[in-house]
């Protein structure tokens, strides 16, 4: 059984999905495990993970939209807002999504769907530079 990790460093511009499934392939391509589990770890709490359909653009659109409508950037509705209107807000999406994925390795690439990716759901308005830790066991 052999394992690797490594660190992507996503740059945001702002809110909305970021796909980061081109580096997650080529992190498994570069460990020489044909079997095993890739783990995605979002190391932040106004960003989340999600595995999202990348083949139509109006999905993202749609998430971005339906999040907004549910967590929505109202000043008077929370208390906790330390960094902005738009904190709050940013940590009930994370809440609501995930900060980790599981994804089985077959053949020495991740299992993903045909249209599905890899996306860092960033919550915050402003840009950010996030960090996803990748965990790859197998053999």
């Amino acid at each position: 059984m052999r394992q690797a990790i490594h660190t992507l460093h996503v740059d945001t511009r702002g809110k909305g999905l970021v796909e980061i499934t081109r580096p997650l392939l080529a992190f498994v391509a570069g460990q020489g495990i044909a079997t095993g589990l890739l783990t995605a770890y979002c190391r932040h709490t106004s960003a989340s993970l999600l595995i999202q359909e990348n083949a139509d653009p109006d999905v993202r659109t749609d998430l971005d939209t339906f999040f907004a409508a549910i967590a929505p950037e109202d000043p008077g509705r929370y208390i906790h807002a330390d960094e902005g209107p738009d904190d709050m807000p940013a940590h009930i999406r994370a809440a609501l999504t995930a900060v980790q994925v599981s994804i089985p390795v077959a053949d020495g690439r991740p299992v993903l769907g045909t249209w599905q990716g890899l996306y860092l759901f960033e919550h915050r308005s402003r840009p950010h530079r996030r960090e996803v830790v990748l965990h790859l066991i197998g053999e």
